[in-house]
C-alpha cells in the first residue's frame, strides 16, 4: 500500500475518494477503493476536457468536457445498462 492514497475523512465528516493519477489521467474511485469513480484530466486543479463518471458495476453514468473546470457542450447521461439515456446542452451564454 505504499504510495497509495486512501480515503480521507474532512472534519465535516465528508469522506475523499481514494485517488491516482495514471497517463496524466485523474482516476477517483468509489467508496470500495476498487472500482473507478469518475476519470479526466486536471489542469490547475480544475477539470479540462473530457470526463467520464461511472457506477460501482463499473457502467458508464456520465460523460462531458470542461473548459477551465466549466461543464460544456454536450453532456450524456447513461441508462443503467450504458445506453445513452439523455443528453444536455451546456453551452455557454
Amino acid at each position: 500500500m505504499e504510495n497509495e492514497k486512501c480515503d480521507l475523512t474532512h472534519p465535516n465528516g465528508v469522506k475523499e475518494k481514494k485517488l491516482e493519477e495514471i497517463d496524466g489521467y485523474t482516476i477517483k474511485y468509489h467508496a470500495n477503493g476498487k472500482t473507478i469513480w469518475s476519470k479526466g484530466k486536471m489542469m490547475e486543479d480544475q477539470p479540462e476536457g473530457y470526463w467520464e463518471w461511472y457506477r460501482v458495476d463499473g457502467t458508464i453514468k456520465r460523460s462531458g468536457h470542461f473548459e477551465k473546470g466549466e461543464p460544456v457542450g454536450e453532456w450524456v447521461t447513461y441508462d443503467s445498462k450504458g445506453e445513452k439515456y439523455k443528453t444536455t446542452n451546456r453551452n455557454k451564454k
